[in-house]
């Protein structure tokens, strides 16, 4: 069976999050996206564990199910903010754990270090080269997954603050780092631009901040395994790319730090003009935000279009309460984008199966020519973008009115487009 996993969410115990996560609204919108498992979140946390503890049941598989049937693995967030060789460093790391046992042993070893109850991805100010010693002190089975590895502010290839491979992040530890999670604003065409990278597994997840549906799921991955998988099963998928299926991307366009800029100013530039500026602002003459998509530039080492062997293929999609939002003119939270989106759902069942699978003719029979047409066109690589930039989402164009309309995303450009 095919298995969509989001393995990286928080709780509402984390900051800029939305105060009605529980688990039961995460099941609920989780199923309603078509994830069949989900990352916990926050395990660090205090007050969150005990809810897990209550709401969830180990079985000795290492996935936990919930009241209702739901399956879920223990995740957290690890914030590390600390200087190595002689620069400033804000990197998050993702941890997968097996079971309760170990998620005491790893909050325990991590309250020798500091607070865990202020927020739900805690900060240390101890290097990633020791959160892995840490780590691998207690178990072999922790997951340690450099998280949105591209993130300016908090990536390990951040141009703020990170660094320009996995082994001078974490030294002699890099061996023990089996993946990278890609992030919003780059997708796995970008980082087979690296041939470093080829050693490591491109997951995606949504890193979710909320429960709707336009941002859980919005990345995901997809194992195929037996109904009674276990937690070996996703740890050989992650080191092993074993049953791995593909990812699910959202555009790397749409995330806030695709292309460099100014928000302040309203700047918006490829990697090519911003060179030329040499990272400055035309308009006021600050410096900018360096921009994954110019970062992925400054790094690569292969030209667009390099496909690894034994790359996992990955399909770009915008989230459908996205593709209803933009085709009406409304909100993607409006009452008309929830009918649509519901009307949908009831007769397809997730909305997984209608961007992934759904045809024309039957979405035509359910919502308007447009709506479908523009399923379709997601489904197909078709929708242009306004990228992101500095902290501001990229935003996909459905109406055609934009200086972008005849701008066709192709597979072979995604990542370093020119747009503007």
């Amino acid at each position: 069976m095919k298995i969509f996993a989001d393995l990286q969410i928080h709780s509402r115990f984390s900051r800029a999050t939305s105060n009605a996560i529980t688990v039961q609204n995460l099941e609920k919108y989780a199923r309603l996206k078509g994830i069949n498992l989900l990352g916990t979140g926050d395990f660090t946390h205090p007050k969150w564990l005990a809810e897990l503890k209550e709401e969830l049941k180990e079985d000795g598989s290492g996935v936990l199910t919930s009241k209702s049937g739901f399956k879920f693995v223990l995740q957290g967030e690890i914030s590390n903010i600390y200087t190595q060789d002689g620069k400033g460093r804000k990197i998050h790391t993702l941890l997968l754990a097996r079971d309760f046992e170990t998620v005491e042993q790893i909050n325990q070893s991590l309250l020798k270090k500091g607070r865990l109850d202020y927020d739900g991805r805690p900060i240390f100010g101890f290097s990633c080269i020791e959160l892995v010693e840490m780590m691998r002190n207690i178990s072999d089975d922790i997951e340690i997954i450099p998280a949105h590895a591209w993130t300016p502010w908090f990536g390990i290839f951040g141009s703020m603050s990170g660094f320009d491979s996995v082994e001078e992040c974490f030294k002699d530890q890099a061996k023990h780092i089996h993946a990278i999670e890609t992030g919003l604003s780059s997708d796995p065409a970008m980082n087979w631009r690296l041939s470093s990278l080829d050693k490591y597994t491109l997951v995606s997840s949504s890193d979710a901040h909320s429960f709707w549906p336009w941002r859980l799921g919005r990345e995901c991955n997809v194992f195929e395994f037996g109904e009674n998988y276990n937690y070996n099963d996703i740890l050989n998928a992650i080191r092993k790319r074993k049953n791995f299926v593909e990812t699910i991307e959202m555009w790397p366009h749409e995330g806030k730090y695709h292309y460099t800029g100014h928000r302040n100013c309203n700047v918006c530039l490829s990697p090519k003009e911003s060179l030329k500026l040499k990272d400055i602002c035309p308009k006021c003459g600050s410096r900018m935000t360096v921009g994954v998509a110019q970062r992925v530039e400054m790094l690569a080492d292969r030209p667009e279009g390099f496909t690894p062997e034994n790359a996992v293929p990955f399909r770009n999609l915008i989230p459908l309460s996205e593709v209803i939002a933009g085709t009406i003119g409304e909100k993607t939270e409006s009452k008309k984008v929830w009918e649509e989106y519901y009307r949908l759902i009831g007769a397809f069942g997730s909305e997984f199966e209608i961007v992934l699978g759904a045809e024309e003719k039957e979405l035509n029979k359910i919502t308007s020519e447009k709506i479908a047409a523009n399923i379709i066109r997601n489904r197909r690589q078709k929708i242009p973008f306004r990228p992101g930039y500095d902290g501001v989402y990229g935003v996909p164009v459905f109406d055609g009115n934009d200086s972008t309309k005849d701008y066709e995303i192709k597979v072979q450009q995604k990542g370093l487009d020119e747009f503007m």
